[in-house]
């Protein structure tokens, strides 16, 4: 902006984008380029008092462009962009820092770990958990299975996996009259309208009869990770490596099939081979539906991990157990709550899941039929991750 330009947002007074600072105030400049930054964009200016005067600042005005700089640099959660300017006056020095509307990984803070703010009006705010919901969203985070994911639309969506799910419900879809593919997909939450009237893919909708659910910036991660390792290390050689990519269930299915393949396993000891068998198929299908169906899609940059080593596999999910469910009371089937409970009753509707909280149960039968032992589940509210190991053991070992 031009000081002409200024100086005409003076004479409008404050405004939803414009925000007069009588004096450099760090933290409450802080609190404008954030608020600015996170809503449509605005121009802080110094030196004019909230009566719309010019006052003038009275600091050389090399450090105030530096400690400016600084700000937009490191003064808040991250970098932001924007444009400084500067024009004396006989009052004295008014500078002006200039914001577009910012959209990265997060919302803007005022600090790292610090609170957001948005503007409304001619005034900055704390977001309310609704508009904290729709900043994350438009950020590019989704934070629950029924919003709409930025950058989709009903096309994102295959309609014959939608259509074969109904049927599969007993759903009549060929009789006249039909309703729209539209109103199809709205009223079973695969798409939601904007306030724009334009329709949304929702996380639900892609990661069960999405196209290629993957292909979309926010859900890149959203898919298992197969790794077969040489030992019972990380550190030792990967002899098979896959990606599960797709609809849920298409993702369960690959990484069942990429198990199978591996078959037994051998190490040497010395000069003697031993045999390791795998897994029941059943087992491991078990283990990965609970972990797509309850992760936590709002973790980005993190996916399903699948790891075969040669005492055990382990699983881990992004996330913690939803709802404060304890450990035990997974373990001993107890009643569940889902995080994501349209994905799960999509799993169940397609048979993949059997009867929702007996999962565990089987699973722990089953392994110790197979294995001699049970599953080990943890529950990591540090790194935010849930963790499923099932141990391995020799062949004919008793």
């Amino acid at each position: 902006m031009e000081w002409t330009d200024i100086l005409r947002s003076i004479d409008a007074g404050e405004g939803d984008r414009v925000e007069f600072k009588e004096k450099l105030a760090v933290d409450k400049v802080k609190t404008a380029i954030c608020a600015f930054a996170n809503s449509d964009g605005g121009v802080v200016v110094l030196g004019v008092d909230k009566n719309n005067k010019v006052v003038g600042i009275a600091q050389d005005p090399e450090q105030v462009q530096e400690s400016l700089t600084n700000l937009l640099q490191s003064g808040l959660s991250a970098p932001v962009q924007g444009w400084l300017g500067r024009y004396q006056t006989p009052a004295g020095w008014i500078h002006w820092v200039e914001v577009p509307k910012q959209r990265g990984p997060a919302p803007l803070a005022v600090s790292v770990g610090g609170h957001v703010k948005v503007r409304r009006g001619r005034s900055n705010h704390e977001p309310s958990q609704a508009e904290l919901q729709d900043l994350y969203n438009t950020f590019g985070f989704v934070l629950t299975e029924e919003q709409g994911v930025p950058q989709t639309s009903p096309a994102d969506l295959d309609e014959r996996v939608f259509y074969g799910w109904m049927q599969e419900q007993g759903i009549d879809v060929a009789t006249s009259p039909q309703a729209s593919s539209v109103d199809d997909l709205r009223n079973r939450f695969a798409i939601v309208q904007q306030l724009d009237r334009s329709y949304r893919a929702t996380l639900y909708g892609l990661l069960c009869f999405g196209a290629a659910p993957q292909s979309h910036r926010q859900m890149a991660d959203h898919f298992i990770h197969c790794t077969a390792y040489a030992g019972s290390s990380r550190a030792d050689a990967s002899v098979s490596v896959s990606e599960a990519r797709g609809c849920v269930d298409e993702q369960v299915r690959a990484a069942e099939i990429w198990y199978s393949a591996l078959g037994h396993r051998e190490r040497f000891v010395g000069l003697l081979r031993e045999d390791f068998a795998s897994v029941p198929v059943p087992v491991i299908r078990e283990v990965l539906v609970n972990a797509v169906a309850h992760r936590d899609y709002a973790i980005t940059g993190s996916k399903v991990l699948f790891e075969v080593f040669s005492d055990r596999v382990v699983v881990t999910s992004p996330g913690e157990l939803p709802n404060h469910v304890r450990v035990e009371a997974v373990l001993a089937g107890g009643l569940t709550r889902s995080r994501n409970q349209m994905i799960a009753n999509f799993l169940f509707s397609r048979r993949f899941m059997d009867r929702r909280g007996l999962g565990y149960p089987k699973i722990i039968r089953a392994l110790r039929e197979a294995c001699g032992t049970g599953p080990m589940l943890e529950d990591d509210r540090v790194s935010r991750q849930v963790r499923v190991t099932l141990p391995l053991r020799p062949v004919g070992d008793k």
